[in-house]
């Protein structure tokens, strides 16, 4: 199915199914991220699409077409399997906007290419792509399966590497200028403690962050005033609600106090869309002090999951700059490509 060019820009949320991925997914239909056009039903590649939007919602899981109308309540638990990009999809469309969903699986290169043709094969384009697609599994090397370390590497760093290096020649012939968010932490050494075989993958992202970043000042993409490129890393600085908080809140109640809204994920990274590509291509940022430093939020109460409560901040307060005296020193620049 193709469509004429759009003038609105373009999102694709990748890992937009439940949690805080559907809520950035239904934050940027609702911000301007969106089509005019009524719901549409079709199928593509067997797979069952809401179309047409601005707003890409793609993640693995799927609800069949013909069990929608059946499915109660709706919508279903935000962090439930019964949430899926379907009902995402469904959700957006309830708002008198409209959404498109496409199914995908980031440890598919196939499943990947795949997103990215029917994508552009929808609006000719992609202006934003947030990925919040992720794997979790905490404990120390010895009780991780290796089975489980490659899955977690796949989804995590290979999976963003993937979609990059397909999307990447799009993103840069953007009209209005792309933007990149990918949901990863910022580098300090207390991240590693009892998880190293995901710190490793969530770091690798973060990595890619700033060296994508650099790359795109390399490439004088970030200067382009309202039209410049860049990659941002966000992560939240107190837990969020979601499907891998809920086994702890299900076990004791009194956990929520220390959880927020993931609405604050997706009013930082609206934030961050707003504000100009220099200031945060290449950053790795902590939500809730973004919102401060930018938007000059000083109370966050309207995001604490229980009413009154003030979560525990889990990350520090001071984070250390990666930052060498000689970080401007490039030497002999390399590009094993071209030897």
């Amino acid at each position: 199915m193709s469509t004429q060019p759009t003038t609105k820009p373009v999102a694709l949320v990748v890992g937009a199914s439940r949690g805080i991925g559907r809520q950035v997914a239904i934050d940027l239909a609702k911000a301007g991220y969106h089509g005019k056009s009524p719901l549409d039903i079709i199928n593509i590649n067997q797979h069952q699409m809401l179309t047409s939007s601005l707003v890409i919602v793609s993640a693995k899981s799927t609800t069949p077409l013909s069990t929608l109308t059946n499915l109660t309540p709706f919508p279903p638990d935000p962090n439930s399997p019964q949430s899926t990009i379907t009902t995402v999809a469904l959700e957006i469309t309830n708002l008198g906007l409209s959404a498109t969903a496409i199914p995908v699986d980031t440890t598919s290169q196939e499943s990947i290419q795949n997103l990215v043709k029917e994508t552009l094969s929808l609006h000719q384009r992609i202006d934003v792509l947030v990925y919040n697609t992720g794997a979790i599994h905490w404990g120390p090397i010895s009780t991780t399966p290796l089975k489980k370390f490659l899955l977690l590497q796949r989804v995590n760093p290979e999976g963003l590497y993937t979609l990059l290096h397909f999307l990447l020649p799009h993103l840069k012939s953007s009209p209005l200028g792309s933007r990149i968010i990918v949901v990863c932490p910022p580098i300090y050494s207390r991240f590693f403690r009892g998880k190293t075989a995901y710190a490793m993958g969530k770091v690798a992202m973060s990595v890619l962050v700033k060296g994508l970043g650099m790359d795109f000042v390399r490439e004088n993409l970030t200067t382009s005033g309202e039209k410049g490129m860049a990659i941002t890393g966000i992560w939240p600085a107190v837990a969020i609600e979601s499907a891998a908080t809920e086994q702890f809140t299900k076990k004791d109640e009194s956990y929520k106090r220390d959880l927020r809204k993931p609405e604050i994920f997706s009013d930082a990274i609206l934030a961050i869309l707003e504000a100009p590509a220099e200031k945060v291509n290449g950053e790795l940022v902590l939500d809730e002090d973004f919102l401060r430093e930018e938007k000059g939020v000083q109370d966050f109460g309207k995001y604490s999951l229980v009413p009154g409560a003030v979560p525990r901040r889990i990350m520090p307060e001071m984070l250390p700059d990666l930052k060498v005296k000689e970080q401007d020193d490039e030497g002999m620049r390399v590009d094993s490509s071209k030897l």
